[in-house]
Protein backbone atom coordinates (compact mmCIF):
# COMPACT_ATOMS: atom_id res chain seq x y z
CA UNK A 1 0.00 0.00 0.00
CA UNK A 2 1.06 3.17 -1.10
CA UNK A 3 2.33 5.36 1.70
CA UNK A 4 1.40 8.55 -0.19
CA UNK A 5 -2.28 8.02 -0.45
CA UNK A 6 -4.83 10.24 0.76
CA UNK A 7 -6.62 8.55 3.44
CA UNK A 8 -7.93 8.28 6.74
CA UNK A 9 -9.01 6.30 9.22
CA UNK A 10 -8.97 5.20 13.07
CA UNK A 11 -6.43 4.56 15.68
CA UNK A 12 -5.19 1.07 14.05
CA UNK A 13 -5.32 2.50 10.25
CA UNK A 14 -1.09 2.84 10.74
CA UNK A 15 -1.23 -0.79 10.93
CA UNK A 16 -2.02 -1.21 7.41
CA UNK A 17 1.32 -0.05 5.99
CA UNK A 18 4.48 -2.96 6.70
CA UNK A 19 7.03 -0.13 7.25
CA UNK A 20 4.46 1.42 10.15
CA UNK A 21 4.66 -2.00 11.54
CA UNK A 22 8.29 -2.61 11.19
CA UNK A 23 9.14 0.89 13.14
CA UNK A 24 6.60 0.17 15.55
CA UNK A 25 7.52 -3.36 16.24
CA UNK A 26 11.09 -2.24 16.82
CA UNK A 27 10.73 0.88 19.07
CA UNK A 28 8.48 -1.39 21.46
CA UNK A 29 11.16 -3.72 21.87
CA UNK A 30 13.80 -1.23 22.75
CA UNK A 31 10.86 0.05 24.65
CA UNK A 32 10.16 -3.50 26.53
CA UNK A 33 13.92 -3.57 27.32
CA UNK A 34 15.13 -0.57 28.14
CA UNK A 35 11.83 -1.17 30.77
CA UNK A 36 13.55 -3.28 32.40
CA UNK A 37 17.25 -1.86 32.48
CA UNK A 38 15.54 1.39 33.90
CA UNK A 39 14.42 -0.66 36.93
CA UNK A 40 17.19 -2.47 37.07
CA UNK A 41 20.04 -0.15 36.71
CA UNK A 42 19.62 1.71 40.02
CA UNK A 43 19.55 -0.93 42.01
CA UNK A 44 22.63 -2.85 39.98
CA UNK A 45 25.05 0.70 41.46
CA UNK A 46 23.47 0.21 44.45
CA UNK A 47 24.03 -3.08 45.04
CA UNK A 48 27.80 -2.52 44.04
CA UNK A 49 28.24 0.47 45.32
CA UNK A 50 25.55 1.47 47.87
CA UNK A 51 25.45 5.10 47.42
CA UNK A 52 22.40 7.00 45.58
CA UNK A 53 25.81 9.78 44.25
CA UNK A 54 27.41 6.67 42.28
CA UNK A 55 23.99 6.14 40.99
CA UNK A 56 23.48 9.47 39.73
CA UNK A 57 27.07 9.29 38.23
CA UNK A 58 26.24 6.12 36.17
CA UNK A 59 23.19 7.26 35.23
CA UNK A 60 24.09 10.72 34.61
CA UNK A 61 27.17 9.43 32.03
CA UNK A 62 24.78 7.60 29.56
CA UNK A 63 22.61 11.33 29.20
CA UNK A 64 26.29 13.27 28.90
CA UNK A 65 27.16 10.48 26.06
CA UNK A 66 23.70 11.22 24.65
CA UNK A 67 23.64 14.80 25.01
CA UNK A 68 26.80 15.07 23.19
CA UNK A 69 26.69 13.25 20.28
CA UNK A 70 22.73 14.40 19.51
CA UNK A 71 23.72 16.32 16.86
CA UNK A 72 25.70 14.43 14.91
CA UNK A 73 23.11 11.76 15.26
CA UNK A 74 20.95 14.02 13.73
CA UNK A 75 22.94 15.34 10.75
CA UNK A 76 23.66 10.75 10.11
CA UNK A 77 19.96 10.20 10.53
CA UNK A 78 19.49 12.83 7.74
CA UNK A 79 22.29 11.71 5.57
CA UNK A 80 22.17 7.97 5.66
CA UNK A 81 19.38 5.43 5.44
CA UNK A 82 17.75 6.14 8.57
CA UNK A 83 16.66 2.36 8.94
CA UNK A 84 20.65 1.30 8.26
CA UNK A 85 20.88 4.13 11.30
CA UNK A 86 18.89 2.53 13.27
CA UNK A 87 20.20 -1.58 12.78
CA UNK A 88 23.66 -0.28 13.75
CA UNK A 89 22.64 1.75 16.90
CA UNK A 90 20.80 -1.29 18.08
CA UNK A 91 23.58 -3.57 17.22
CA UNK A 92 25.97 -1.03 19.50
CA UNK A 93 23.43 -0.89 22.59
CA UNK A 94 23.24 -4.67 22.28
CA UNK A 95 26.67 -5.02 22.61
CA UNK A 96 27.08 -2.36 25.79
CA UNK A 97 23.69 -3.86 27.72
CA UNK A 98 25.24 -7.22 26.83
CA UNK A 99 28.86 -6.98 28.40
CA UNK A 100 26.97 -4.93 31.65
CA UNK A 101 24.68 -7.89 32.28
CA UNK A 102 27.46 -10.11 32.18
CA UNK A 103 29.45 -8.38 34.66
CA UNK A 104 26.66 -8.39 36.76
CA UNK A 105 25.81 -12.42 36.84
CA UNK A 106 29.83 -12.94 37.21
CA UNK A 107 30.09 -10.03 40.18
CA UNK A 108 33.16 -8.42 38.24
CA UNK A 109 31.26 -5.08 37.49
CA UNK A 110 32.96 -2.18 39.18
CA UNK A 111 31.78 1.81 39.26
CA UNK A 112 34.14 2.61 36.17
CA UNK A 113 33.12 -0.03 33.77
CA UNK A 114 29.34 0.54 34.52
CA UNK A 115 30.23 4.13 33.64
CA UNK A 116 32.06 3.25 30.63
CA UNK A 117 28.92 0.86 29.09
CA UNK A 118 26.66 3.75 30.03
CA UNK A 119 28.42 5.95 27.92
CA UNK A 120 28.62 3.37 24.90
CA UNK A 121 24.92 3.06 25.65
CA UNK A 122 24.56 6.98 25.16
CA UNK A 123 26.40 7.42 21.86
CA UNK A 124 23.65 4.51 20.43
CA UNK A 125 20.41 6.66 21.56
CA UNK A 126 21.73 9.49 20.56
CA UNK A 127 21.50 7.76 16.95
CA UNK A 128 18.40 6.00 17.42
CA UNK A 129 16.34 9.18 18.49
CA UNK A 130 16.53 11.85 15.59
CA UNK A 131 16.27 9.07 13.05
CA UNK A 132 13.43 6.96 14.56
CA UNK A 133 11.82 9.54 15.09
CA UNK A 134 11.80 11.27 11.94
CA UNK A 135 11.12 8.22 10.23
CA UNK A 136 7.43 7.94 10.88
CA UNK A 137 6.40 10.53 8.09
CA UNK A 138 7.79 8.06 5.94
CA UNK A 139 5.77 5.14 6.81
CA UNK A 140 2.63 6.86 6.37
CA UNK A 141 0.46 9.29 4.80
CA UNK A 142 0.12 12.65 5.80
CA UNK A 143 -3.72 12.14 6.86
CA UNK A 144 -2.33 9.59 9.64
CA UNK A 145 0.26 11.33 11.38
CA UNK A 146 -1.74 11.93 14.41
CA UNK A 147 -2.96 8.26 14.67
CA UNK A 148 0.46 6.77 14.06
CA UNK A 149 2.45 8.85 16.42
CA UNK A 150 -0.38 8.10 18.76
CA UNK A 151 -0.40 4.37 18.03
CA UNK A 152 3.82 4.67 18.37
CA UNK A 153 3.36 5.80 21.47
CA UNK A 154 1.00 2.90 22.67
CA UNK A 155 3.58 0.09 21.61
CA UNK A 156 6.12 2.03 23.24
CA UNK A 157 4.21 1.94 26.89
CA UNK A 158 2.74 -1.11 26.08
CA UNK A 159 6.33 -2.04 25.92
CA UNK A 160 7.29 0.06 28.76
CA UNK A 161 4.82 -1.53 31.10
CA UNK A 162 5.51 -4.88 30.46
CA UNK A 163 9.54 -4.26 30.80
CA UNK A 164 9.12 -2.29 33.65
CA UNK A 165 6.90 -4.82 35.28
CA UNK A 166 9.19 -7.86 34.01
CA UNK A 167 11.84 -5.84 35.44
CA UNK A 168 10.61 -5.12 38.95
CA UNK A 169 9.89 -8.89 39.40
CA UNK A 170 13.12 -10.31 37.89
CA UNK A 171 15.46 -7.75 40.29
CA UNK A 172 13.49 -8.52 43.52
CA UNK A 173 13.54 -12.37 42.42
CA UNK A 174 17.24 -13.27 40.67
CA UNK A 175 18.34 -9.74 41.34
CA UNK A 176 19.54 -6.55 38.16
CA UNK A 177 22.06 -8.45 36.03
CA UNK A 178 19.17 -10.70 34.91
CA UNK A 179 16.98 -7.74 33.71
CA UNK A 180 19.75 -6.05 31.72
CA UNK A 181 20.69 -9.45 29.81
CA UNK A 182 17.08 -9.13 28.57
CA UNK A 183 17.46 -5.71 27.39
CA UNK A 184 20.47 -6.21 25.37
CA UNK A 185 18.76 -9.08 23.46
CA UNK A 186 15.36 -6.65 23.05
CA UNK A 187 17.82 -4.37 21.28
CA UNK A 188 19.11 -7.58 19.30
CA UNK A 189 15.77 -8.20 18.17
CA UNK A 190 15.13 -4.68 17.61
CA UNK A 191 17.83 -4.46 15.18
CA UNK A 192 16.39 -7.18 13.35
CA UNK A 193 12.65 -5.26 13.04
CA UNK A 194 14.40 -2.41 11.75
CA UNK A 195 16.08 -3.84 9.00
CA UNK A 196 12.47 -4.79 7.19
CA UNK A 197 11.88 -0.82 7.00
CA UNK A 198 12.11 0.10 3.36
CA UNK A 199 11.63 3.90 3.07
CA UNK A 200 13.38 5.93 0.31
CA UNK A 201 16.72 8.43 1.82
CA UNK A 202 15.64 11.99 2.10
CA UNK A 203 18.74 12.81 0.03
CA UNK A 204 18.89 16.33 2.59
CA UNK A 205 22.48 16.65 2.01
CA UNK A 206 25.59 16.25 -0.81
CA UNK A 207 27.89 13.90 0.31
CA UNK A 208 29.99 16.77 -0.25
CA UNK A 209 28.79 19.19 2.01
CA UNK A 210 30.68 19.29 5.73
CA UNK A 211 28.86 18.27 9.17
CA UNK A 212 29.09 21.97 10.34
CA UNK A 213 27.21 23.27 7.21
CA UNK A 214 24.31 20.43 7.77
CA UNK A 215 24.19 21.81 11.90
CA UNK A 216 23.75 25.25 10.69
CA UNK A 217 21.27 24.73 8.58
CA UNK A 218 19.29 22.16 11.07
CA UNK A 219 19.79 25.32 13.45
CA UNK A 220 17.72 27.59 11.38
CA UNK A 221 14.94 25.32 11.02
CA UNK A 222 14.77 25.21 14.82
CA UNK A 223 14.82 28.59 15.88
CA UNK A 224 12.67 29.54 12.90
CA UNK A 225 9.64 28.75 15.18
CA UNK A 226 9.52 30.17 18.10
CA UNK A 227 7.26 27.50 19.76
CA UNK A 228 9.76 24.53 19.19
CA UNK A 229 12.54 26.36 21.20
CA UNK A 230 10.03 27.40 24.33
CA UNK A 231 9.06 23.58 24.47
CA UNK A 232 12.30 22.62 24.57
CA UNK A 233 13.92 25.08 27.13
CA UNK A 234 10.81 24.16 29.62
CA UNK A 235 11.27 20.09 29.01
CA UNK A 236 14.99 21.19 29.83
CA UNK A 237 13.59 21.65 33.25
CA UNK A 238 10.73 19.02 33.05
CA UNK A 239 13.38 16.07 31.90
CA UNK A 240 15.82 16.68 33.94
CA UNK A 241 13.57 16.85 37.30
CA UNK A 242 11.97 13.77 36.18
CA UNK A 243 14.88 11.99 35.47
CA UNK A 244 16.69 12.57 39.10
CA UNK A 245 13.78 11.62 40.86
CA UNK A 246 12.44 8.28 39.12
CA UNK A 247 16.32 7.77 38.50
CA UNK A 248 18.09 8.52 41.67
CA UNK A 249 15.58 9.35 44.32
CA UNK A 250 12.85 6.86 43.79
CA UNK A 251 15.21 4.02 44.36
CA UNK A 252 16.52 5.52 47.32
CA UNK A 253 13.29 6.02 48.77
CA UNK A 254 12.01 2.40 47.36
CA UNK A 255 15.05 0.42 49.12
CA UNK A 256 14.29 2.11 52.47
CA UNK A 257 10.42 2.08 52.59
CA UNK A 258 8.03 0.01 50.20
CA UNK A 259 10.72 -2.04 48.72
CA UNK A 260 12.26 -2.61 44.72
CA UNK A 261 9.51 -4.84 43.23
CA UNK A 262 6.84 -1.97 43.98
CA UNK A 263 8.83 0.47 42.44
CA UNK A 264 9.03 -1.38 39.05
CA UNK A 265 5.30 -1.63 39.41
CA UNK A 266 5.12 2.25 40.20
CA UNK A 267 7.41 2.87 36.93
CA UNK A 268 4.84 0.26 35.33
CA UNK A 269 1.82 2.58 36.33
CA UNK A 270 3.10 5.52 35.05
CA UNK A 271 3.64 3.41 31.29
CA UNK A 272 0.27 2.51 31.79
CA UNK A 273 -0.69 6.47 32.18
CA UNK A 274 1.32 7.13 29.32
CA UNK A 275 -0.58 4.08 27.02
CA UNK A 276 -4.25 5.41 28.19
CA UNK A 277 -2.80 8.89 27.28
CA UNK A 278 -1.86 7.83 23.74
CA UNK A 279 -5.43 6.16 23.48
CA UNK A 280 -6.97 9.21 24.09
CA UNK A 281 -4.94 11.13 21.84
CA UNK A 282 -5.26 9.10 19.34
CA UNK A 283 -8.83 9.35 19.15
CA UNK A 284 -9.40 13.66 19.93
CA UNK A 285 -7.01 16.70 20.57
CA UNK A 286 -8.10 19.86 20.43
CA UNK A 287 -6.95 22.04 17.45
CA UNK A 288 -4.41 24.34 20.28
CA UNK A 289 -3.37 20.51 20.77
CA UNK A 290 0.33 21.80 22.09
CA UNK A 291 -0.80 24.53 23.99
CA UNK A 292 -3.61 21.65 25.78
CA UNK A 293 -0.66 18.94 26.05
CA UNK A 294 1.72 21.72 27.54
CA UNK A 295 -0.69 22.69 30.30
CA UNK A 296 -1.40 18.48 31.39
CA UNK A 297 2.58 18.48 32.08
CA UNK A 298 1.53 20.18 35.29
CA UNK A 299 -0.18 16.66 36.29
CA UNK A 300 3.79 15.62 36.18
CA UNK A 301 4.52 16.86 39.38
CA UNK A 302 1.77 14.81 41.19
CA UNK A 303 3.80 11.83 42.28
CA UNK A 304 7.13 14.43 43.28
CA UNK A 305 4.37 15.20 45.91
CA UNK A 306 3.56 12.07 46.81
CA UNK A 307 6.93 10.85 47.40
CA UNK A 308 7.95 13.65 49.87
CA UNK A 309 7.49 12.44 53.55
CA UNK A 310 8.62 9.65 55.98
CA UNK A 311 6.30 7.21 54.21
CA UNK A 312 4.99 7.85 50.77
CA UNK A 313 1.57 6.65 50.84
CA UNK A 314 1.63 3.82 47.70
CA UNK A 315 -1.77 3.59 46.76
CA UNK A 316 -1.65 7.48 45.74
CA UNK A 317 1.34 7.42 44.58
CA UNK A 318 0.11 4.41 41.86
CA UNK A 319 -2.36 6.85 41.12
CA UNK A 320 -0.32 9.89 40.76
CA UNK A 321 2.04 7.99 38.78
CA UNK A 322 -0.68 7.14 36.40
CA UNK A 323 -2.22 10.49 36.22
CA UNK A 324 1.30 11.63 35.39
CA UNK A 325 1.94 9.64 32.61
CA UNK A 326 -1.36 10.14 30.61
CA UNK A 327 -0.85 13.42 31.09
CA UNK A 328 2.44 13.32 29.61
CA UNK A 329 1.79 11.66 26.36
CA UNK A 330 -1.43 14.53 25.62
CA UNK A 331 1.85 16.61 25.34
CA UNK A 332 3.87 14.13 23.24
CA UNK A 333 1.75 13.37 20.28
CA UNK A 334 0.37 17.36 19.84
CA UNK A 335 4.46 17.80 19.88
CA UNK A 336 5.68 15.47 17.56
CA UNK A 337 2.35 16.21 15.54
CA UNK A 338 3.57 19.84 15.46
CA UNK A 339 7.22 19.07 14.63
CA UNK A 340 6.12 16.60 12.01
CA UNK A 341 3.43 19.03 10.12
CA UNK A 342 6.01 22.26 10.07
CA UNK A 343 9.37 20.48 9.58
CA UNK A 344 10.09 19.26 6.11
CA UNK A 345 11.33 16.15 6.17
CA UNK A 346 14.75 16.22 5.06
CA UNK A 347 15.61 18.48 7.68
CA UNK A 348 13.47 16.70 10.24
CA UNK A 349 16.19 14.25 12.19
CA UNK A 350 18.23 17.61 13.04
CA UNK A 351 15.43 19.61 14.34
CA UNK A 352 14.80 16.36 16.52
CA UNK A 353 18.30 16.25 17.55
CA UNK A 354 18.51 19.94 18.62
CA UNK A 355 15.17 19.20 20.49
CA UNK A 356 16.52 16.00 21.92
CA UNK A 357 19.78 18.22 23.17
CA UNK A 358 17.84 20.95 24.43
CA UNK A 359 14.96 18.73 26.09
CA UNK A 360 18.23 16.40 28.17
CA UNK A 361 20.95 18.29 28.37
CA UNK A 362 20.58 19.55 31.59
CA UNK A 363 19.47 15.69 32.50
CA UNK A 364 23.07 14.52 33.67
CA UNK A 365 23.05 17.71 35.63
CA UNK A 366 19.75 16.72 37.53
CA UNK A 367 21.44 13.22 38.06
CA UNK A 368 24.46 13.90 39.38
CA UNK A 369 23.55 16.89 41.55
CA UNK A 370 20.75 15.16 43.18
CA UNK A 371 22.05 12.91 45.17
CA UNK A 372 24.72 15.45 46.60
CA UNK A 373 21.65 18.00 46.98
CA UNK A 374 19.34 15.37 49.09
CA UNK A 375 22.41 14.91 51.16
CA UNK A 376 22.10 18.23 51.70
CA UNK A 377 19.13 19.05 52.53
CA UNK A 378 17.09 15.94 52.41
CA UNK A 379 14.98 13.93 49.90
CA UNK A 380 11.77 15.65 50.37
CA UNK A 381 12.85 19.01 50.31
CA UNK A 382 14.92 17.77 46.85
CA UNK A 383 11.91 16.59 45.91
CA UNK A 384 10.23 19.70 46.66
CA UNK A 385 12.32 21.69 44.53
CA UNK A 386 11.93 19.32 41.29
CA UNK A 387 8.41 19.75 41.12
CA UNK A 388 8.45 23.81 42.08
CA UNK A 389 11.06 24.49 38.82
CA UNK A 390 9.02 21.93 36.83
CA UNK A 391 5.94 24.10 37.28
CA UNK A 392 7.45 27.42 37.50
CA UNK A 393 9.44 26.31 33.87
CA UNK A 394 5.53 24.95 32.48
CA UNK A 395 3.61 28.40 33.45
CA UNK A 396 6.48 30.20 31.30
CA UNK A 397 6.05 28.10 28.48
CA UNK A 398 2.26 28.66 28.64
CA UNK A 399 2.60 32.47 28.95
CA UNK A 400 3.94 32.18 25.02
CA UNK A 401 1.87 33.62 22.52
CA UNK A 402 3.55 30.82 20.14
CA UNK A 403 2.32 28.28 22.03
CA UNK A 404 -0.82 29.22 22.41
CA UNK A 405 -1.77 29.97 19.00
CA UNK A 406 -0.28 27.19 17.02
CA UNK A 407 -3.24 24.82 15.69
CA UNK A 408 -2.82 21.62 14.05
CA UNK A 409 -3.70 21.14 10.22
Amino acid sequence: MDASADTGGGILAPLRYGNFRALASGRVLMMFGNGMATVALAFAVLDVTGSLTQVGLVVGARSIANVALLLLGGVIADRLPRSMVLVGGCALAALSQGTLALTLLTGTASLPLMIALSVVNGAAAAANLPASAALTPQTVPRALLRQANASVGIAKQLGMFAGMSAGGVAVGLWGPGWAIGVDALMFAAAGVAFSLLRVPSTGATDGGRNVLRDLVEGWREFVARPWVWIIVLQFMVVNAGWSAATGVLGPGIADATFGRTTWGLLMAANSVGLLVGGVLAARWQPRRALFYGTALVLLQTLPFFVLAGPSPMVPLLFAAMFVGGMAVEQFSVAWEVSLQENVPTERLSRVYSYDALGSFVAMPVGQIAIGPTAEAIGVDRSLLLVASLTIIATLAALCAPSVRSLRRR
